[in-house]
C-alpha cells in the first residue's frame, strides 16, 4: 500500500516543456511513473518524445489541465513553473478538480500560497508543497524530484519538511524500504501537513512505523505531537533539524522562524517525546531508533 500516490496514479506535468519539466519528466518515467500528458497552452496539440526503456515514448501536450484530465483521466499534477506563474498554474489545477497537485517550485510568495491553498480547501483538492521535493511510493510511482533509486518498497512511512533529509533518511533505512516518502516543504503555508500525512499513514494497513522530520520555527511539530498522542497507534520516530542553529539567526527555510523558546528544536523534541515519539539528535541517530523498532 501507499498514501496519496499509487501505481494506478496517472500524472500530468504542468511546465513539462521547460528545462526542469523535461529533466524531471524523464526521471519520473524512468522510475515507473505513469506520465500521461503535459500542459502548455502555447504548445497544445504537440507531443514530446522521452526515452523509455530501450525506446522512446511520446507524451502529448494539452492546452489546459481540464483538457488533459478529460483526455487522459489524470488524477495527479506536478508543477514545474517559475514562482511568478505558480499561482495561476495551481489555481488552474484546483479549478479543474485535480485530486492531487504537487508543487515543486520554491520562492512562491506566501500571499500566493495562501490564495491557492484556500481555493484548494474549498474544492477538496490536496496540495503538496510548494517548495518541496514531492512524493514517492517506491516501486509504484514517483512525482517530483526525489531520486527513485535510493530505496525500495517497504513498511516505513516518511514525512519530512526537508528535501535533503528526506533523501538521507530513505538511504539510511533502505534495508527496510518505504510505503511512501513525502516531502511537505518548509514554507510558512503548505498544502499537506505533518498531521495530514500521519493520519494517512495511520490508516494505511501496510505502513508499520513512521518517521517524521521537522525543523525549527513555527509550531507544526508541536501540533503534530498533540495529534500523535490522541490519534496515532503506530510507532513514530522523529528528528528536528536545527539543534545547532545559532539563536536569533535566520535559517534557510522560509518557515524556520523562531520566537523566544517557541519553535526551537529542543521545545519541539520535548513536545514529541511527551507524545511517546522517540527523537534522535541527528538523522543517523533517528534512523538507528527506527532500525531498532523494525528489528
Amino acid at each position: 500500500m501507499a498514501i496519496f500516490l499509487t501505481e494506478a496514479s496517472k500524472v500530468i506535468v504542468q511546465g513539462m516543456t521547460g528545462s526542469e519539466g523535461m529533466k524531471h519528466t524523464t526521471r519520473m518515467l524512468a522510475s515507473g511513473t505513469t506520465v500521461v500528458g503535459g500542459v502548455n497552452p502555447r504548445k497544445a496539440g504537440t507531443s514530446v518524445s522521452f526515452p523509455q526503456g530501450e525506446g522512446t515514448v511520446d507524451i502529448p501536450v494539452f492546452g489546459s489541465v481540464a483538457e488533459a484530465m478529460e483526455a487522459t483521466g489524470a488524477d495527479v499534477s506536478v508543477i514545474f513553473v517559475p514562482p511568478a506563474f505558480t499561482k495561476s498554474a495551481v489555481l488552474e489545477a484546483v479549478d479543474a478538480g485535480m485530486p492531487l497537485t504537487v508543487i515543486i517550485t520554491e520562492g512562491v510568495p506566501v500571499a500566493d500560497t495562501a490564495e491557492f491553498f484556500t481555493a484548494a480547501q474549498a474544492k477538496g483538492v490536496r496540495l503538496i508543497g510548494p517548495n518541496c521535493p514531492g512524493i514517492i511510493s517506491p516501486g509504484k510511482s514517483n512525482v517530483g524530484i526525489i531520486p527513485a533509486d535510493i530505496t525500495g518498497p517497504g513498511k516505513i512511512g516518511l514525512v519530512s519538511k526537508s528535501g535533503t533529509l528526506t533523501y538521507q533518511m530513505m538511504y539510511e533505512l533502505r534495508d527496510f524500504g518505504f510505503s511512501t516518502a513525502i516531502g511537505i516543504g518548509g514554507d510558512p503555508i503548505i498544502g499537506t501537513t505533518h498531521i495530514d500525512a500521519l493520519a494517512a499513514f495511520e490508516a494505511d494497513p501496510e505502513t508499520e512505523a513512521i518517521v517524521m522530520i521537522g525543523e525549527i520555527g513555527g509550531d507544526a511539530e508541536e501540533r503534530a505531537a498533540e495529534f500523535i498522542k490522541a490519534n496515532v497507534t503506530k510507532p513514530v520516530v522523529g528528528y528536528v533539524a536545527g539543534f545547532t542553529a545559532p539563536e536569533g539567526k535566520t535559517m534557510g527555510h522560509a518557515g524556520a522562524i523562531v520566537s523566544g523558546s517557541s519553535g526551537t528544536a529542543q521545545a519541539k523534541k520535548e513536545a514529541l517525546e511527551a507524545a511517546g515519539v522517540k527523537v534522535g539528535r541527528t538523522p543517523s541517530e533517528t534512523a538507528d531508533l527506527m532500525r531498532r523498532l523494525m528489528s
